[in-house]
């Protein structure tokens, strides 16, 4: 057979601040002879990629829009506003929303956290992206609030990022079309799930040989005692100690018997 069938593969999608690196290892550690594509998508391009099957899975943030995509939620991000090194708020450890009141709140297209009410003031103009977000706090032109996973992955040397206490949070979820639900998915939800190799609910793991008949019946004698070999411990000691008992005694025996004068 020629062609993609005759070489599967597993591809993940995965958008800005996941990192999915401890779970690819183990990927390729279990199944070596199934390559995995990492495949980065917009943090808004997730669900479309799965449509499209131009995905097999992906890590995204909730919430999934429909029912047609299966969703298994993974973790709760911390949420932090990002300011510039030598702006006031760099000297709280945390603070609340109520505290960005005055503060121009820039607010990405792509923003990942769902606000049912944005903080702060507005800006004139929406950022295209998360990215040209970080850049205008940069220059002063306001605050941005977002999981703490991206203020980490757009870092830079002249801004810091401070918990807010009380935003929402980002959580973040495995998904797939639910109609494709594939062996090869079945595998990497389990080890997203940690389940271990001889799990009975993972199939990339063999089940555990079992054991020769022969063996387990050497097991049994062994462990009721009618068993013990010549070279047993066992064996060897009581058959030894009956011997050196006997020896013992025809040696006593021998010193004990008068001799005869002459």
């Amino acid at each position: 057979m020629t062609g993609p069938e005759a070489t599967p593969s597993f591809r993940l999608a995965y958008v800005p601040g996941v990192t999915p690196a401890k779970w690819v290892r183990i990927w390729n550690e279990r199944l070596p002879d199934i390559p995995l594509h990492l495949v980065q998508v917009p943090a808004l391009g997730a669900q479309e990629l799965l449509r499209a099957g131009d995905a097999d899975a992906a890590f995204l943030r909730l919430p999934v829009e429909g029912t047609d995509l299966s969703a298994i939620p993974l973790y709760t991000e911390t949420t932090v506003v990002v300011v510039p090194k030598d702006h006031l708020i760099a000297a709280a450890d945390e603070l609340s929303v109520a505290e960005l009141a005055d503060e121009i709140v820039l607010h990405p297209m792509d923003d990942a956290l769902p606000w049912e009410q944005l903080p702060g003031r507005p800006a004139m103009e929406r950022p295209a992206t998360t990215g040209d977000a970080v850049e205008l706090v940069a220059a002063g032109i306001g605050v941005l609030v977002v999981p703490q996973s991206l203020a980490r992955l757009h870092h830079r040397k002249d801004l810091t990022y401070r918990t807010l206490t009380d935003a929402p949070e980002s959580r973040v979820a495995l998904s797939w079309p639910q109609e494709k639900t594939t062996d090869q998915v079945e595998d990497f939800i389990g080890i997203v799930r940690g389940r271990t190799v001889n799990s009975s609910r993972g199939r990339a793991g063999a089940a555990p040989a079992a054991q020769p008949k022969a063996k387990a019946k050497d097991k049994a004698k062994r462990a009721s005692g009618t068993g013990a070999g010549k070279g047993s411990r066992g064996g060897a000691g009581g058959s030894g100690g009956s011997k050196a008992a006997k020896g013992a005694r025809g040696a006593a025996a021998k010193r004990g018997k008068p001799r005869r004068r002459p």
